[in-house]
């Protein structure tokens, strides 16, 4: 790491308004965690932040639908969100919160010092309000239609189809989130970050000193301040958050993208007095990890707001990457459709490392990619078992069968032997550069050669085959594979932590440093290895099919809730209602009618007469199941010939949900022939 004498870490402080899932995993959380365990190894001093952003309006939403407090959601979440994380394995130094003591003063003590330096405007604007409610609107809590992409639903901050960040003044058909109203414009006075000023800043800064960032990130920047930055407001009318701290500014707290990567801040406050060294020293290296939709936060906002205050270093880089889609499908809180963390520790114990795998091997870093749960099956069997996991079996298994678990002495090495030991070395080069810039896939990809490498040498060298006629030979293949096991220890440490452990459990080995990968000598001839168990295990299919079905329940029930009900038809008058002579009635008699799907042919006692009517239920019901039925049928519509048959009428029926015809029936028991009115 040149010109640089420490790293800090920060990832995307996640909501604490529901649990964590796998998109903000593959996005921020384990790449992050990746590159943090590979700087510790190469002995770097590095500081990885994390913690729960905990204000915001979809706090208070949250709080509103549930009935409770935002201290409350906060206090759930977060600590839901902190386990999950732990138990997972992301490696945090501090996982923090914004409701922190030493978080609210720190983000007022930024904005004092901007405001007293006169950084900020002042503006009186006519914004959102809600009559009803009695409130302004911060942005998330009206939704109407994106002016860019025309999805219905989008925020008045952002649209999460498209991510086109707006301003609630740009919605197509706004609408209150808190009663559901038109709302009307209002003035109220709010503080702004004056962007366009720093346009001159930025070009350079970004346009011109960060050519080295990913093309996403770069391109979206370049989008933003090509585009010509506003000034932004910086405070909101609510009354959860941080107060404003000036005169003036009752009910007003600062906007959540203002205060939120002020937390990163007071985390490392938080975890060591010496904080300033890495937030104020030009020797730190400070690196954000973060989804695509918050690349203008990062980018552009948050290193204005520090720029304007003046004494703290700004990000050297901004590896953000795509959406992570599941099963086809955008991830989506809101409807559920999504695989939870901690849902997917409980049902898959032990397999904290496949789904980083996993993740990792399909992250998300230059376009949106899906996972399936059946890629998910394939790269656990197909790879960790088949490869990885089958190369340090069989190594470890043959060298106690051979030498009773003792690393055996490696005679003169052969080409063949030289080829797969400098392959090691190569490999290490190509991983360092991948890792160094931020490619992971490609760095995990490499990885897995080593593991290839090993079972192409082994498979190759047949040892068990060997040892009948050249003993001597297989102690120097089985001492090459066993220091293949013994790098890749090292290699697998950044991506897969708790099955690395084991493994250097099963080779008696401390934790190594990266400098050490590539060696040859790792283990000696007389060490002693341990009678190993399998590093993986199968994921069988019935295991994989309850994923899928409860992915395709909650599909079913979203389709349902979003089901529409068709809009109220035009007004009548009473006589035309009172037209209509509708009796409570019994079927007597049911069948369906040839050469039809639908249709079936019933008699009805309807008090007054037997009647037939033929009625379009043969798909919802079987005749013997609507003998005995109770009916409203009416009785004076005017008689049709369908099929042959001549009806006499016409049974009221209801839609349900799930889209079946139910019958509508009387409450109380009453007579057939009772008039309905």
């Amino acid at each position: 790491m040149s010109d640089f004498k420490r790293t800090l870490i920060t990832s995307a402080l996640p909501y604490a308004n529901g649990p964590v899932h796998i998109g903000h995993l593959a996005g921020v959380y384990v790449p992050a965690d990746i590159y943090a365990r590979y700087l510790r190894l190469k002995g770097e001093e590095v500081l990885f932040i994390g913690g729960s952003d905990e204000h915001g309006v979809p706090i208070t939403l949250k709080a509103k639908k549930e009935g409770t407090t935002p201290q409350a959601i906060v206090d759930k979440y977060h600590g839901m969100i902190k386990d999950s994380f732990e138990k997972f394995g992301i490696s945090f130094d501090v996982y923090s919160r914004t409701s922190a003591k030493v978080h609210h003063e720190t983000a007022s003590e930024i904005f004092k010092t901007i405001y007293d330096k006169g950084g900020f405007t002042e503006q009186t604007t006519e914004q959102f309000f809600d009559e009803e409610a009695n409130q302004f609107l911060a942005d998330r809590y009206i939704t109407g239609t994106c002016p860019k992409c025309g999805f219905e639903k989008a925020y008045g901050d952002q649209c999460e189809s498209c991510g086109t960040s707006l301003n609630a003044t740009d919605l197509i058909n706004p609408k209150s989130m808190l009663s559901g109203n038109v709302p009307v414009m209002k003035e109220t006075k709010h503080w702004y970050l004056p962007l366009d000023q720093y346009e001159p800043w930025l070009k350079e800064w970004i346009l011109e000193g960060h050519r080295e960032w990913k093309p996403n990130v770069y391109g979206q920047c370049k989008s933003w301040i090509d585009g010509g930055l506003n000034p932004r407001a910086v405070t909101r009318d609510l009354d959860w958050g941080i107060p404003v701290p000036v005169a003036g500014a009752d009910g007003k707290v600062l906007y959540v993208w203002f205060d939120a990567p002020i937390g990163y801040i007071s985390a490392t406050k938080e975890l060591t007095p010496e904080w300033e060294k890495y937030w104020k020293d030009p020797e730190t290296r400070l690196l954000h990890f973060i989804g695509k939709d918050n690349i203008v936060f990062h980018c552009i906002i948050f290193p204005v707001i520090l720029k304007a205050e003046g004494s703290y270093i700004l990000p050297d880089n901004v590896p953000a990457n795509e959406f992570l889609n599941l099963e086809g499908d955008k991830i989506s809180t809101s409807r559920n459709w999504a695989v939870w963390l901690h849902e997917y520790l409980e049902e898959f114990p032990g397999k904290e490392d496949v789904l980083k795998y996993t993740l990792t091997a399909n992250a998300p870093e230059t376009k949106d990619n899906d996972f399936t749960w059946k890629d998910f099956q394939s790269r656990n069997n197909s790879e960790l078992v088949a490869i990885l996991g089958n190369f340090v079996n069989r190594v470890l298994v043959l060298t106690n069968k051979y030498y009773g678990g003792v690393v055996p002495v490696a005679g003169k090495l052969e080409l063949r032997d030289e080829e797969a030991l400098a392959t090691l070395v190569q490999l290490k080069s190509d991983i360092e550069k991948a890792l160094d810039t931020f490619h992971f896939r490609e760095a995990l990809r490499l990885t897995m050669e080593m593991a290839r490498l090993g079972n192409k040498y082994l498979a190759d060298m047949e040892p068990w085959i060997l040892v009948k006629t050249d003993p001597e030979r297989v102690k120097t293949i089985l001492h090459i594979c066993l220091q293949i096991t013994a790098n890749l220890t090292i290699a697998f440490e950044p991506f897969l932590p708790y099955t690395m452990n084991k493994l250097r459990f099963f080779l008696n080995l401390e934790k190594l440093q990266w400098s050490e990968l590539g060696r040859r000598d790792l283990l000696v001839a007389g060490d002693t290895v341990n009678t190993p168990e399998l590093l993986f295990e199968k994921i069988e299919d019935d295991a994989i099919q309850r994923q899928v079905d409860k992915l395709l329940a909650t599909k079913k029930s979203n389709e349902l809730e979003q089901a529409t009900l068709a809009p109220a038809k035009s007004h009548i008058e009473y006589d035309d209602f009172a037209k209509m002579d509708i009796r409570t009635g019994t079927i007597v008699a049911a069948e369906k009618v040839a050469k039809t799907k639908k249709l079936m042919k019933l008699t009805i006692n309807t008090g007054i007469d037997q009647r037939t009517v033929v009625s379009g239920i043969a798909e919802h019901y079987e005749p013997e199941q609507v003998i005995g039925q109770r009916v409203s049928i009416l009785v004076n519509l005017a008689p049709k010939n369908l099929k042959g048959i001549e009806s006499q009428g016409m049974i009221l029926m209801a839609e349900s949900k799930e889209g079946r015809l139910v019958f509508v029936v009387p409450g109380e028991e009453i007579n057939d022939g009772a008039e309905i009115k």
